[in-house]
């Protein structure tokens, strides 16, 4: 509920309006609220390899090693430390999608790490709906019932649960109830006295979800739009005393190459038509999904919502940096100021970056974090392989995405397999060599995390044809698939729909509308995720094995693999 004009503004104001003038009493001074925004930490307990890239708008680009959740764990308390009243609040996908020290337990240390910083909300993303709704409420609720092929409470016995509310605006079940609920609120100062305010918080994730996650284990829960959800809860919030208005969302904007890591561009991507129909009374939009870094001002598009937007990348390596300045005397929001800090986390190989500040990892949590590493050491150190580089996942077309769907190729041809299509969120990461060229358990899981099996299924050309146009069906987030080797296409993303596909090899013969071939994929895009429904109309299916199994057998089959080139996909500008 913002009483003044743009951020810049607003941030002068903050500046000067923080201490109280000659006839106004501390209790009717300015309050601040420190927040910390995070989003799409996806169980990176320890630092990731990789050096982070910072654009700086310019032209310019800085690396920094970051991440660590011990890391993060000073970050944040350095971000409360500034103000008195403090919240710490997640977009979504905290969990799954998770290196192997998480994901091989169910993502629970990922939620004891952010019980021990203090995580007051969080809403939900796709990833947590990744095993099953069932799965993710005793994450939040605590206890041992297994919903999973692994096995819940490994390490510990006696797992409580989240210390923090999750929040699922437009997650309905079939009673119409939410999941979760879908708001929250939250008072400082003296309950309902002069210098109190309140902070009312909505968290959600992209209607889509349904989509992109295994359709069984969502089934009889229905994803909402976010707008209208969002905009349902907007007046109980206000009537319920609320200063302030954030919204958690797991849906992003998608920012140009070169956006400054702390501005904002284009403002292009999902989330831009949902904040065009958002209840300008909201004051903070906290955004995920789309991992990229951004600092919005959205008066710059519709003054009559003046809201910050803000996304703090992925995997823990950001967070965000928020004081919302609220006048308790009117119950007004003076301004939002907000700005993406690096978690840098030097040591161990990863050079300091002098330009940012540098966290000491916090003790209690790496302590924590350790006993989950040890944990699965023995089975994250076991080599599995070597191969000739470094496999990397590039878009639209990677040498790793090729190798995983010639992998996938090899381990079903005896299931007829003729094409191994390989959809690009299903790798997780980049697949990174030891000096001597291995490759580890470890290394492969983090590669491919979900556990899915392979399923060959008969399509008829003209169905091929149609999974291929699905490709591109969003143009904010094309899913250009891997291809096995001696399958080729031709793509053109601008033309109209039905005109996308220019050309489609099998042996360098096109595809025929007519004839028959055996395709495999893995469960979760033939179940229809990603949007492939086309998939679901396979026939004759033969489930195989694990992905990972394949993949691990692949890497057996030669002493060193070599990284297939690219050139499988051809992208075309009109």
């Amino acid at each position: 509920m913002r009483a003044l004009g743009a951020t810049a503004l607003s941030l002068a104001l903050a500046a000067c309006a923080t201490l109280p003038g000659p006839s106004m009493t501390a209790d009717e001074a300015p309050v601040t609220v420190r927040i910390v925004g995070l989003n799409d930490f996806h169980g990176n307990l320890e630092p990731v390899r990789r050096p982070v890239k910072l654009e700086d708008g310019k032209g310019g680009q800085q690396e920094v090693f970051a991440g660590g959740a011990a890391w993060l764990a000073s970050a944040v308390e350095s971000v409360r430390a500034q103000n008195p009243h403090s919240l710490v609040i997640g977009a979504g996908d905290l969990i799954s999608a998770s290196p192997l020290a998480s994901s091989l337990f169910l993502d629970e240390p990922t939620v004891g790490v952010m019980n021990r910083l203090g995580m007051d909300f969080t809403s939900v993303g796709n990833h947590e709906f990744d095993r099953g709704w069932k799965e993710l409420k005793r994450l939040r609720e605590g206890g041992c019932e297994k919903f999973t092929l692994r096995e819940p409470c490994a390490v510990e016995p006696d797992y409580k649960g989240t210390d923090y509310p999750i929040l699922a605006a437009n997650v309905r079940m079939p009673d119409g109830s939410t999941l979760f609920p879908g708001a929250a609120i939250r008072r400082f100062g003296s309950g309902a006295g002069a210098g109190a305010v309140a902070v009312g918080v909505i968290g959600l994730t992209l209607k889509g979800t349904a989509q992109i996650v295994d359709p069984a284990g969502i089934q009889c829960i229905t994803f909402e739009d976010e707008a209208d959800s969002i905009n349902a809860l907007v007046p109980g919030l206000v009537a319920d005393g609320a200063d302030a208005i954030v919204v958690a969302i797991h849906q992003g904007l998608v920012t140009e190459p070169g956006d400054d890591f702390n501005g904002c561009g284009a403002m292009a991507g999902d989330l831009r038509a949902i904040l065009e129909r958002m209840d300008p009374r909201v004051d903070l939009v906290i955004s995920g999904h789309t991992h990229r870094a951004y600092v919005c001002d959205f008066s710059t598009v519709d003054p009559a919502r003046r809201f910050t937007v803000t996304s703090a990348g992925a995997a823990g390596t950001m967070l965000t940096d928020i004081a919302l300045t609220i006048d308790p005397r009117r119950g007004d929001v003076l301004g939002v100021s907000a700005r993406n800090v690096p978690v840098q986390s030097p040591g161990e190989g990863r050079p300091e970056n002098a330009a940012f500040p540098v966290f000491q990892p916090d003790p209690a949590v790496a302590t924590y974090v350790a006993r989950y590493v040890a944990a699965a050491a023995e089975v994250a150190e076991r080599t599995v392989g070597r191969i000739s580089g470094a496999a990397t996942r590039e878009r639209p077309e990677s040498p790793l995405g090729n190798f995983l769907a010639d992998a996938h190729l090899a381990a079903t041809q005896g299931a007829g397999a003729q094409i191994a299509l390989m959809n690009p969120g299903g790798i997780r990461s980049e697949l990174t060599a030891r000096p001597d060229g291995s490759v580890t358990f470890g290394d492969i899981y983090g590669v491919q995390p979900f556990g899915n099996t392979l399923v060959t299924m008969t399509l008829t050309g003209a169905q091929l044809l149609r999974v291929l146009e699905e490709q591109l069906a969003n143009p904010n987030e094309q899913n250009v698939l891997s291809v096995s080797t001696g399958f080729a296409m031709t793509l053109a993303p601008t033309r109209p729909a039905g005109q996308r596909v220019v050309a489609a090899t099998l042996g360098g013969v096109p595809i025929d509308p007519a004839g028959t071939y055996r395709v495999t994929v893995n469960n979760f895009i033939a179940g229809g995720g990603d949007g492939f429904v086309t998939l679901k109309e396979g026939t004759d299916a033969t489930v195989g094995p694990l992905d990972l199994d394949a993949l691990e057998a692949y890497l057996q089959s030669a002493p060193v693999m070599a990284m297939p080139a690219t050139g499988r996909v051809t992208m075309l500008g009109s």
